[in-house]
């Protein structure tokens, strides 16, 4: 589907359905649970032009859209979808029903034009924000689009209860009265809409039309769109011109790709570059524009309540699984959003940082509104004031900063210091140049270790008693890479910088970081806090009644904690590696290098693990429903940071320069031969990958974070 960038911009869309023997199952979205082979944009430039594939059992799915600019609303765009057969499943002559709607969202007006009785031939209107436009369905063709085909058309005229609703409404007004009679051919029944249905329950939003096509495969159906402000149009969007204008595009897409990326020159094949394509245009094409209100609790307040609306555009990390932002992926994705698009990634932060409040804190997951609540379990919609996320958006600005306007730093200064300030105001610790993660779970005996949400790490073992005395190692790495940002912002605009130097340099202080994070016996760097080791999860009581189900497995803890180090060897431990705190002659330095490459911890020919084999919670549940997450999976961010770190100190004068870079070329061949055969062999990128067959695990298709592999393969850092 597609929409404005308004809170009220109406929206267009696709369903579709196969239709065997006058049932099937109505499609709207393409999910996970639904083993589909494979779904996704293959090209997408993020802006005018795009190609995506769907595959399900018995049918492959193309749509194609493409825009040309000209008047005063944004242009004309038109879409083209082509059915195939599935050639692995006995499917040719199959019948199916391709459904495109339009629906306003209480806002503008749409007039239905109709043709012998039951076509829907096209729809004008006009909005607010598009001005007056024609939308119109072109009859259906041969998947050559070089002659007509047979087509059964029906449609649908109905108040519209709202995008997260249609899918419904839709399927409760198909009926098998309708017969498929191609010349020459059987009859056959199929489910098709009626032509009106009444009020939906509740409040009506809009209105909704609907063209429903119904045809033999193969086939082909397009649809145009032409914006009243356009003067002079060469002609319509269709047939030919259509075929001409994504022609060009494609072959402009893939120059661009190569200027930006020159994967051919580093001598990546034909079929790796395809897949980096898809990596980058599933980032692209998963961006969306979202507005609503968030369900926030303040200390302040007993309840939680709705925020001020508001809105955001923005990468996702999964536009089928997670449809909504994380502020810490956001500034992952950026990193390869802005060597695509610089332009275009500064709208994003921008848009971000508005959604700030007036103590400086922006909520770390936007589920904003009644559409995107649907879609989220309900103890995860509440969002806590006192709980941060990791600043990422910084590592992005970092990217950006040297071409970016100075208006639109000014701009985005005071909500910058504001942010800054509220990190240092509500997450710093007991001791000075120390932060804690705020938020832990606050449950203790329901967790193997209580999980830390707010440090994008969730399970990743902390100290197994939360309280005010730890010391977390990763936010204060956070918190050098943010201060050092910060002054690069104040000095290019000429505003004060001395407080973020100075803060940089003590956070920079490698002699400091040793005496607060520095754990002799570990041999590593380590959080601190209220720890046991000596924790289990039991049943209690061991032996359910006669009949009755069994006690759910509650924590044990055999040893009392005590304040000390935490041994939990891995990512958070490569932290002053990760984000290049350590100096290049460091003596810690070739000690974490003996860590990541020692098979025992991290090490795996996939990429880094999470957490070392040796870790005492290594791929240990957290309860018995909650399976192990951050404890040993290879995280394909992680390794980003770990590739641009060592492709750092192998450029640096140093004892480490060529062990550096020796670990950088295997560690970047492991990372990115594996999610290549894993995307080949299942058709996606994963969430995290295991550690022991290098299998994708997790939501899929993610190609969020995990679309970075595009940027390692570039080795652009």
């Amino acid at each position: 589907g597609l929409c404005r960038r308004s809170r009220r911009g109406g929206s267009a869309g696709l369903m579709w359905l196969q239709q065997r023997e006058a049932r099937g199952a109505l499609r709207h979205t393409c999910e996970q649970g639904e083993g589909l082979p494979r779904y996704g944009w293959l090209q997408h430039d993020g802006d005018a032009f795009g190609v995506q594939e769907i595959r399900e059992r018995g049918l492959l799915l193309r749509t194609e859209f493409v825009k040309r600019p000209g008047g005063q609303h944004g242009g004309d765009w038109s879409w083209r979808v082509t059915a195939h057969p599935d050639m692995t499943v006995d499917s040719q002559d199959s019948l199916i029903s391709l459904f495109f709607y339009v629906a306003t969202d209480g806002q503008g007006t749409l007039e239905p034009h109709v043709e012998d009785g039951t076509r829907l031939a096209s729809v004008t209107g006009s909005t607010e924000e598009l001005g007056s436009f024609n939308i119109s369905f072109l009859k259906a063709t041969m998947e050559t689009g070089a002659a007509p085909k047979h087509a059964s058309y029906h449609y649908l005229d109905a108040p519209s209860p709202g995008l997260h609703l249609l899918s419904a409404l839709v399927e409760s007004s198909l009926s098998s009265r309708a017969v498929f009679a191609a010349p020459g051919g059987p009859r056959r029944r199929f489910l098709a809409v009626g032509a009106r249905r009444g009020p939906p329950e509740g409040e009506p939003r809009g209105h909704l039309l609907l063209h429903q096509v119904t045809l033999q495969l193969p086939g082909r159906v397009e649809v145009t769109f032409e914006s009243g402000s356009v003067a002079g149009r060469p002609g319509p969007l269709a047939g030919p011109a259509l075929s001409a204008e994504l022609a060009a595009h494609a072959a402009a897409f893939d120059r661009r790709f190569e200027e930006t990326f020159a994967l051919a020159r580093k001598g990546f094949s034909p079929a790796e570059q395809r897949f980096a394509q898809a990596a980058l245009s599933n980032m692209l094409g998963g961006m969306g524009y979202f507005h609503g209100r968030s369900v926030l609790q303040s200390e302040d307040t007993e309840q939680p309540v709705l925020s001020a609306e508001g809105a955001l555009f923005t990468a996702v990390p999964s536009r089928s699984f997670f449809p909504r932002g994380f502020l810490w992926d956001e500034g992952f994705h950026q990193l390869l959003v802005a060597r695509w698009d610089a332009a275009l990634s500064r709208d994003v932060l921008a848009h971000w940082l508005d959604l700030m409040n007036a103590e400086g804190w922006i909520p770390r997951e936007q589920i904003l509104g009644e559409e995107a609540r649907a879609r989220v379990p309900p103890e995860f919609v509440v969002q806590r004031s006192g709980s941060a996320n990791p600043p990422t958006l910084f590592l992005a600005l970092q990217q950006l900063l040297g071409t970016a306007p100075l208006p639109y730093l000014r701009r985005l200064f005071p909500r910058l210091r504001a942010w800054f300030h509220w990190y240092n105001s509500t997450q710093a610790g007991t001791l000075p140049s120390t932060f804690r993660w705020r938020g832990r779970d606050a449950q203790h005996e329901r967790f193997l270790n209580p999980k830390t949400l707010p440090s994008g790490l969730d399970d990743y073992p902390r100290a197994s008693h939360p309280s005010a005395d730890e010391r977390h190692l990763d936010l204060r790495c956070w918190m050098a890479l943010a201060s050092r940002v910060m002054g690069d912002v104040a000095e290019r605009l000429g505003e004060p910088a001395g407080l973020y130097r100075h803060t940089q340099q003590q956070l920079s202080d490698n002699a400091l970081l040793e005496r607060l994070h520095w754990a002799e016996h570990l041999g590593a760097f380590a959080d601190y806090g209220n720890h046991s080791e000596a924790v289990g999860l039991e049943r209690r009581p061991a032996r359910a009644a006669p009949g009755q189900p069994l006690p759910p497995m509650v924590r044990v803890v055999r040893r009392a904690p005590r304040l000390q180090f935490v041994d939990a060897l891995g990512y958070v431990s490569l932290f002053p590696l990760l984000l290049q705190l350590l100096q290049p002659d460091s003596p810690r330095l070739p000690l974490l290098l003996d860590v990541l490459r020692s098979e025992q911890h991290l090490w795996t020919p996939y990429g880094l693990r999470s957490l070392s084999r040796s870790s005492p919670l290594y791929m240990k549940r957290n309860t018995e429903h909650d399976p192990p997450y951050w404890r040993g999976s290879v995280w394909v961010n992680m390794n980003y940071l770990a590739l641009r770190a060592l492709h750092h100190y192998a450029a640096q004068p140093g004892p480490q320069r060529e062990r550096a870079s020796h670990l950088y070329a295997e560690l970047r061949a492991n990372l990115v031969g594996n999610l290549f055969r894993q995307y080949r062999e299942s058709g996606y990128l994963w969430e995290h990958y295991s550690d022991s067959t290098g299998r994708g695990q997790g939501c899929h298709p993610f190609t969020g974070w995990s679309a970075l592999v595009v940027l390692a393969m570039a080795e652009q850092y």
